[in-house]
């Protein structure tokens, strides 16, 4: 199998072949709605040594219908979907927060926008790229509007057929993209991860591939890196007992430090696949084989 040399750049760093990993804490919505959860975790992220931080965006009246809003849910804002919903979600001031904030720690920061208004409310931002949810794989529209801010994707392809993933990379062109494997539950098992698929997508795209884990734990994520993925995505959470959906999918400051940092160390065992003897082994040559031995 060829080896994948593409790359894209996002902000100062590139993401490919050759390139470290790119690490992205997802804070997603696991501020519950708190603008100083939200820092705390900014502040996780960046202590770890993460790459950028990930937020979600949605117009919520435009996302779901007056249906599903309508819905009795018990939950910490009032007893509909609604309430969770337009409770979890920050307005363009608390974005305006989050931004200055990002910038005094010197971390990037994106968002996963799920309708055309959410796209162009982060516009302003000028964020280095934007993340497609594998949710929004399918909506033609909503990455027709993200392409025309001629900023690199970074799309996810959970819950979603090679058909689906074909089509939505026609739609979008090659172009600074970068695939995301992903596997769309939450907590994922470790059956369902099917991490054999990163080297193929890296073969039948020719683009750039990560990994979007969902699962407990951090040896898939490190796996991930091991079958060339190129970047690594990750929910984050302050504790897991938390209130929230996405909390039990989470890892906590300490697994996220870890992750790093051991995705650090496999990038440096990686090598470079060129097959030489150390100096070091040198000593060890003398010392262990047999007296006379000849190839």
């Amino acid at each position: 199998m060829a080896i994948n040399t593409s790359s894209v750049k996002v902000g100062k760093k590139s993401i490919g072949h050759g390139f470290p990993c790119f690490v992205v804490a997802e804070i997603g919505i696991n501020h519950n709605g708190d603008i100083e959860i939200a820092k705390q975790l900014i502040k996780v992220a960046a202590d770890a040594g993460c790459d950028a931080v990930k937020f979600q965006k949605r117009t919520v009246d435009v996302v779901y219908s007056a249906d599903e809003l309508a819905k009795p849910r018990e939950n910490p804002f009032g007893a509909t979907n609604g309430d969770l919903k337009w409770g979890l979600e920050f307005d363009e001031s608390e974005y305006a927060e989050i931004d200055v904030y990002c910038k005094s720690l010197s971390i990037p920061w994106f968002v996963s926008p799920w309708d055309e208004a959410s796209v162009d409310l982060i516009a302003q931002f000028d964020v280095p790229c934007y993340k497609i949810a594998s949710a929004s794989l399918t909506d033609d529209g909503l990455l027709h509007h993200i392409r025309k801010k001629r900023k690199p994707i970074i799309m996810s392809t959970g819950m979603s057929t090679m058909a689906e993933i074909d089509h939505a990379v026609n739609v979008l062109g090659k172009d600074d993209l970068i695939l995301m494997h992903t596997t769309s539950t939450y907590p994922a098992q470790f059956e369902e991860l099917n991490l054999s698929l990163i080297p193929v997508l890296k073969e039948r795209f020719g683009v750039p591939v990560g990994y979007s884990g969902h699962e407990t734990g951090i040896a898939a994520s490190l796996a991930a890196v091991a079958l060339g993925a190129c970047a690594v995505e990750r929910h984050i959470t302050l504790d897991r007992a938390m209130w929230g959906s996405d909390q039990s999918a989470s890892i906590v400051p300490s697994e996220l430090e870890q992750l790093v940092k051991d995705i650090r160390v496999c990038e440096i065992a990686f090598g470079d696949g060129v097959k030489c003897v150390y100096e070091r082994e040198i000593p060890i040559i003398k010392k262990l084989r047999r007296v006379g031995a000849a190839v």
